[in-house]
């Protein structure tokens, strides 16, 4: 059973003060008007002989047969309970009927009071009908919202999950990657690898502990960026040429690690052990907008090498949709002489 929340105590209170006002304000306009208290009195009895049966069936509608029959698509029996409740509290009409013989000074009744008769039966009908379709519609619109609010909370918390999932598919591939490097830096220089190994703890530290949060500062970026491509250029020879510019007036706030994943694949495909690679990475803030440019030479991968599966790009992009949906763009392509380009605008 569903518990009572307030929401649903204020819903009933505004529900039961709008009736308080049908019931009561032609009762107020009559002891303004007259100061007749018997007057009063008198309007009010009159009132709510017409109202008491719409009052009835708006709550029963409302609160039992809307819930547990209309929207759980058992018309017939919402139809025929509507029916026995509305003819019950409008019985007066049959007791008047099958009574008239009995009433002291009942006048015979005419053609033109039967006409009367039928008319007012039939317009309290079409009132007690009217108001099942305002009790309805009511609880319908009441209930739409609650679904599009429990199906948004239920999105923004899908969304969250798989920014975490995507977030933490980059720290393992980076964290694969970069002890590759070192592991095989360890034969060559084992003073830079002892080095290399303090700044990847450096990395890791801002990577599990500062980047928790939905933003971080851009400066911290940078600052990360710049180590993690100082340790990756320690697998690149003389072969290689690595440029980098960072050009950020204003300490914005920005999802954390989002360009990591084009750094790294910058580096597993545009570094070639026996040819001429180039890497030239840029990042600078244009106004209100952060604009990042990857370029490198393009030495794709054979099928046998699955370290650039493109799974970093991949979640790259699905991040930019997630946390900047129609405020980045994404421009990727390779020229002719054979050099990959990326180019992310975002508009922060």
């Amino acid at each position: 059973m569903k518990q009572i929340e307030k929401k649903d105590l204020w819903l009933f209170a505004v529900q039961v003060a709008v009736w308080a006002v049908v019931l009561f304000v032609m009762p107020l306009a009559t002891y303004l008007s007259t100061q007749d208290t018997h007057a009063t009195r008198t309007s009010f009895y009159v009132t709510w002989g017409l109202f008491q049966a719409p009052l009835v069936v708006y709550f029963a509608n409302f609160y039992l047969l809307g819930p547990y029959l209309f929207f759980k698509r058992r018309y017939w029996l919402f139809v025929l309970i509507n029916l026995v409740l509305i003819l019950g509290l409008n019985s007066q009409f049959f007791l008047v009927y099958y009574h008239r013989n009995t009433i002291p000074n009942m006048p015979a009744m005419d053609a033109n009071m039967w006409i009367g008769f039928f008319s007012g039966f039939l317009m309290f009908l079409v009132l007690n009908c009217v108001i099942v379709a305002v009790a309805i519609g009511i609880r319908h619109f009441i209930r739409t919202r609650q679904i599009r609010q429990q199906l948004k909370e239920e999105k923004a918390k899908n969304t969250e999950a798989e920014l975490a999932w995507l977030k933490n598919q980059i720290n393992p591939h980076f964290l694969f990657n970069t002890l590759n490097n070192i592991s095989s830096l360890t034969q060559i220089d084992p003073d830079a690898a002892q080095d290399a190994i303090a700044q990847l703890s450096d990395l890791l530290r801002y990577a599990m502990y500062e980047t928790n949060k939905n933003t971080v500062p851009i400066s911290g970026e940078v600052e990360f960026m710049r180590n993690y491509i100082s340790l990756m250029k320690l697998r690149c020879n003389e072969k290689t040429e690595v440029k980098t510019t960072f050009d950020i007036q204003q300490d914005v706030e920005i999802a954390p690690l989002l360009f990591i994943s084009l750094i790294e694949n910058a580096f597993k495909h545009g570094v070639s052990s026996n040819r001429s690679s180039m890497i030239d990475i840029h990042l600078e803030q244009k106004g209100n907008n952060i604009v990042f440019t990857c370029d490198n030479t393009n030495y794709p991968k054979d099928d046998g090498d699955r370290s650039g599966s493109g799974i970093g790009i991949e979640n790259t992009k699905r991040r930019l949709e997630l946390i900047y949906h129609d405020r980045y763009t994404w421009e990727q392509s390779i020229s002719t002489d054979n050099i990959y380009s990326v180019l992310i605008t975002i508009r922060i």
